[in-house]
Order: structure tokens, then C-alpha cells, then sequence
């Protein structure tokens, strides 16, 4: 395929774990890619080099998405290199970072809800009919409200709900626009940070999902599922894609 011919994906915390899994999985498919990071731009690199090596254009940006100013040169980025955008993958999330939340006890709320809405916001003016956002969550977050919380996890799970909510709000506009929105959900992902920050309060949390769930899902496994996701024009808007053990399931608790 000609690159000018190319879609074009923006991932967000595309340099590592589940976003980097996604952004390779995407590029395989053949999606030009733009991945944001937010410290060590070595490790993003090494991202765009291996998608690179499927044979499509690939960049890495440093970007803090809580950011106005880093966002907006985001999207000026992507407005010169590429001057479209077909997908948008919200994977980029926050709130365990003690140093943050100390500094800003909103923080949780302010880069899942806030900056969720404003590169959905800044997006949209690149993003042409037939164009999709997935929003990636957790079975926590989703069912926040309805399961039982993580103490140490709580302020995630409500934030990105409230995340979740705020872009499931602008549905009718994006319908209106022909982009569809996918909500991606997953269970505790192996190998990632979050099961390892989350064992120092809640102790045997990994082995109580694999006894509940089976083998939890791996980050690689991930991003390939919200790859095929994002690619399946079958999928309506407002699809909600489980990924390892079911709602159904921690909602019986």
C-alpha cells in the first residue's frame, strides 16, 4: 500500500505494555502509527523502529496529556506529518503515581477524565467519516459503582469511569460525524506495572483472578484483541470488548 494511502493511528502510552503490544499489532495490520510517551524516549524509539520494520511510517512524541501545550503540539505533529487521522487508541492512564497525586490529588481525575475528553476534542477536526476511538479500561473501572473496589485502585476506577462516561456522552456527535467509539475492557493484565503496584495492598490479587478468570491475559494479547477490535468495521458504535474473565462473572462477585 502506497504510505500516502496509509491510515494512520495515534496511540496513546504507546511505548510500553499494552499500548506498545497494540501499536505493533496495528502497524502488522498496516496502519502508520504515532505513539506518546512520557519519559524514556529510548524505549518509545525502539517502539517505532520495530514497527517501522513492517514497512509502515512510524514517530514517537513526547507528549504529557494532562498537558495543554503538549497536546497541542501533538496534534500540530500530526497535522504535518500526516494531515489525517483514522483511529484513536485512549490506552494511556494514571493515578498510581505517588508523586503526582501528591503534588495534585485530583490527578487521577484529571488525566483519565479531562485529558481523555480534550485529545478526543483535538482529534476530531483530523479524523475523517468512518474513523474510530477505543477507549481502554479496566473490569474495575467499567463496573465501577457495581463490584467491589481495590482500596489503592479506587481513585483509577472512578476517574476512568468518569472517562468512560464523559466520551460515551458525545456518542450521538460522533455518530453524527460517522466515527464510532469501542469501549475495550480488560481483566488484570500479566506483565504489565499495574498487577505489581496493586499486589502491595491487595495481596493474592493475581492468583484470586486466575482462579476466578483462568489464564489472565497477557499485554501482548491485548493489543493484538483492541487491534482486531479497531479494525472489525462490524463492530458497532458503543461495543464493549471483554477482555479476560467476563462482567458477568466479577458482578456476581
Amino acid at each position: 500500500m502506497d504510505g500516502s494511502l496509509r491510515k494512520v493511528a495515534l496511540i496513546t502510552g504507546g511505548s510500553r505494555g499494552i499500548g506498545a503490544s497494540t501499536t505493533l499489532a496495528l502497524a502488522k495490520a498496516g496502519y502508520s502509527v504515532v505513539i506518546i510517551y512520557r519519559n524514556k524516549a529510548a524505549r518509545a524509539e525502539a517502539v517505532v523502529q520495530e514497527a517501522q520494520s513492517y514497512g509502515v511510517r512510524a514517530c514517537a512524541v513526547g507528549c504529557d496529556i494532562t498537558n495543554a501545550a503538549d497536546r497541542e503540539r501533538l496534534f500540530a505533529t500530526i497535522r504535518e506529518e500526516f494531515g489525517v487521522l483514522h483511529l484513536l487508541v485512549l490506552n494511556a492512564s494514571g493515578g498510581l503515581e505517588r508523586d503526582l497525586v501528591a503534588a495534585n490529588p485530583d490527578y487521577p481525575m484529571v488525566i483519565n477524565r479531562d485529558a481523555q475528553v480534550a485529545l478526543l476534542e483535538q482529534a476530531l477536526p483530523l479524523m475523517p467519516q468512518g474513523s474510530t476511538i477505543v477507549f481502554v479500561t479496566s473490569h474495575w473501572a467499567h463496573l465501577y459503582g457495581r463490584v467491589p473496589q481495590i482500596p489503592a485502585y479506587e481513585p483509577v476506577a472512578a476517574s476512568k469511569y468518569a472517562g468512560e462516561q464523559a466520551l460515551l456522552a458525545r456518542q450521538d456527535e460522533l455518530n453524527a460525524s460517522g466515527i464510532r467509539l469501542l469501549i475495550v475492557t480488560g481483566d488484570l493484565i500479566q506483565d504489565t506495572i499495574t498487577p505489581k503496584l496493586l499486589e502491595r495492598s491487595a495481596p493474592g490479587l493475581a492468583m484470586q483472578r486466575k482462579q476466578a478468570a483462568g489464564d489472565l491475559p497477557t499485554a501482548e494479547e491485548m493489543g493484538q484483541m483492541i487491534a482486531e477490535a479497531a479494525c472489525n468495521k462490524t463492530l458497532p458504535s458503543g461495543h464493549v470488548l471483554v477482555i479476560g474473565g467476563s462482567l458477568e462473572q466479577m458482578l456476581a462477585g
